[in-house]
């Protein structure tokens, strides 16, 4: 698929979560906003700073009434561990085979792409943001636009 843009519908998907549910964007939306970020691979350097960072700011989403959920390629033992292991507080998803990274425009070169989308309540993108290897830029980029929806709603 093109590249998604700002103000397109997010495609919809089902997938597993950690525990082996079937989990689809509507079920994760369901009236609130979601960060939605691709990464490469549990365990990995990156992919564990990127997943430790949301964990440690976790509750400045909340607090804003926004959820995170993370999706990579690994399988849901994989995220069960990785989300153990860390104290993960948000959901991993498992998209096998990168059918939903096609889906939403996510790639990379040489390793899987590493994307963050804010979706809104009512699906629609509010914010895509790019970075293989900064990922600690992709929750200072999410908290900035959570913080002006913030300050919207009020």
């Amino acid at each position: 698929m093109a590249k998604l843009n700002i103000g397109d519908n997010a495609p919809d998907f089902s997938c597993p979560d950690k525990d082996g549910n079937i989990i689809s964007l509507n079920d994760l939306v369901n009236n609130k906003p979601i960060v939605l970020y691709f990464y490469g691979k549990d365990g990995t350097p990156v992919c564990t700073k990127e997943a430790c960072e949301f964990r440690d700011r976790y509750e400045k989403f909340v607090d804003a009434g926004v959820d995170v959920v993370g999706i990579s390629s690994d399988d849901s033992e994989s995220h069960s561990k990785f989300s153990t292991k860390y104290k993960l507080p948000f959901t991993l998803l498992s998209d096998k085979g990168g059918k939903i990274a096609k889906l939403y425009g996510v790639k990379g070169v040489l390793l899987p792409g590493r994307t963050t989308f804010i979706i809104d309540k009512g699906g629609k993108i509010l914010m895509t943001y790019s970075a293989l290897l900064n990922a600690t830029s992709h929750i200072e980029e999410s908290l900035k636009v959570i913080e002006i929806l913030k300050t919207q709603q009020s």
